[in-house]
């Protein structure tokens, strides 16, 4: 095991010159990396991509009205502004989908951890409008209805808020509403017919592409066995959309993944973050007794799920650096049913340092809710190096900006060195670990120092690398600015 002074002092290895001249470099600007993938990592030494477990937290909302149930799913969190609001299926009974038992609600909340449902009075149930839904009697759509606000610059405001649903039978169909609560189709027909759609199918608008882009089920056959799959269209106007591509996943063996949930991260939206469902038939954990005692209807207990994070930089493929579980199901039998552990769509803001998702617990039995899991903000995984330390060396990058600011957490006897590594793959004079002030602490963003402080105006827009040196530390981050 290397020494804190050895790793402190340490030269990059034999070869790094060469790798680095006559490469091209990353462009990255300004804007947020997140440790994710391993698109900027060249090179970890004694540190490894770490997964970063998220926080059980309350019930978000539990599904116990009369069109609610034990069968809703398929959510959609947005936020608008001040105000959460988050779309699901209400169904109460098993076998129900695609009929009249199935509708789309709506509920509010002020803080993205309790919600509320507001009565808005459009549709009647069981002779009452005091409800929230904002869909019904519209069996094709009320089971997958997925909703997002429309960020392509120019949008009409009619068309602010946009959605797709459907079935395979007549395509998924494209909905507007200025205001996210009453919805006309855009299309009588279907705009896009080339997939399975059995479940959650999302769009959105990308930045980066400058385009709708659509994430939606197929089924992909290996060795003769179907796997629920993820394909992607893209389209210029939400009404017209590509030939459909498989994803790919890097190689992974082939999973059921249900729903995909694939979406820009708002803080790096060339980052899609996928918090995927991933679904295991016919791997049984309850017995038929502990059904029985727990109330769980009798087809949805013999298989399971948790939920596992995928990556994409746009393109048809999905990094999967983390094959593991990103949430596990948990303490209790009640956890592992089928379709339990089903993340909704969307990552949100809520508080000065965290972020929060949100997943169906208790499915097929009584008690059905969405409950929310956090974060602190942009720790979904890291570069992480345990108390022997260790390093990790970037690809050749250009930024713009004159700081360098990383989010970071260490041990009080932890710590984080920066280097910085210039064309020839020789310390930057200033710059180099002998140089660098240590971090230490736990922090979203901190400015990097270095003895002669913080400024690094003279090295923008040229190629360099970064090496960290690493003790009991995890780095989640990083940006120029």
């Amino acid at each position: 095991m290397m020494t804190r002074r050895q790793l402190l002092h340490s030269a990059p290895a034999a070869g790094a010159a060469l790798a680095l001249r006559g490469a091209d470099a990353i462009a990255v600007g300004s804007r947020r990396e997140l440790f994710v993938d391993r698109f900027l990592i060249e090179r970890l030494t004694g540190a490894a991509m770490r997964l970063q477990p998220p926080r059980r937290e309350e019930p978000a909302l539990v599904l116990d009205r009369p069109w609610e149930g034990r069968f809703s799913n398929y959510a959609t969190v947005i936020r608008d502004g001040n105000e959460y609001r988050m779309y699901y299926r209400g169904l109460p009974e098993a076998g129900k989908d695609l009929s009249s038992y199935e509708c789309t609600c709506l509920a509010l909340s002020k803080d993205g951890k309790q919600f509320t449902r507001p009565d808005l009075g459009i549709h009647e149930y069981q002779g009452s409008r005091k409800n929230n839904l904002i869909l019904a009697n519209e069996p094709p759509y009320s089971s997958n209805f997925s909703p997002f606000i429309d960020t392509r610059p120019g949008v009409a405001a009619d068309q602010r808020y946009k959605a797709l649903a459907g079935t395979q039978k007549g395509g998924l169909v494209a909905f507007q509403s200025a205001d996210g609560i009453r919805w006309k189709k855009m299309r009588q027909e279907g705009v896009f017919l080339k997939g399975v759609f059995d479940s959650q199918n999302l769009a959105f608008w990308s930045e980066t592409e400058q385009k709708y882009v659509m994430y939606f089920r197929t089924f992909k056959r290996f060795n003769g066995r179907g796997v629920r799959w993820i394909s992607r269209t893209t389209s210029d106007d939400f009404l017209y959309w590509s030939e459909p591509v498989d994803m790919t996943f890097g190689g992974a063996p082939p999973e059921h993944m249900y729903v995909n949930q694939t979406h820009p991260y708002y803080r790096a939206p060339h980052i899609y973050i996928a918090l995927a469902a991933r679904f295991m038939p016919g791997r049984q954990v309850m017995s038929d007794e502990e059904a029985r005692a727990l109330g769980v209807n009798a087809g949805y207990y013999k298989d399971c799920a948790d939920a596992v994070l995928l990556t994409s930089r746009g393109g048809t493929a999905y990094d999967r650096t983390f094959p593991e579980a990103f949430l596990r199901p948990g303490l209790g039998v009640e956890n592992w049913v089928s379709r339990n552990n089903y993340p909704a769509l969307n990552t949100v803001e809520t508080g000065p340092a965290e972020i929060s998702f949100y997943t169906l617990s208790n499915y097929g039995q009584p008690g059905t809710h969405l409950r929310r899991y956090s974060l602190p903000m942009d720790r979904f995984a890291s570069i992480s190096a345990g108390y022997g330390g260790g390093e990790a060396l970037t690809r050749p990058l250009t930024f713009s900006g004159a700081q360098l600011f990383l989010n970071f957490s260490t041990s009080a006897p932890g710590g984080i060195r920066t280097e910085i590594l210039d064309a020839d793959a020789a310390p930057v004079a200033g710059f180099a670990i002998e140089d660098s002030v240590e971090l230490i602490g736990d922090q979203i963003e901190r400015a990097v120092r270095w003895k002669q402080g913080s400024d690094l105006s003279r090295l923008a827009g040229k190629p360099v690398r970064l090496r960290f040196v690493m003790k009991d530390a995890d780095i989640f981050a990083l940006r120029f600015g």
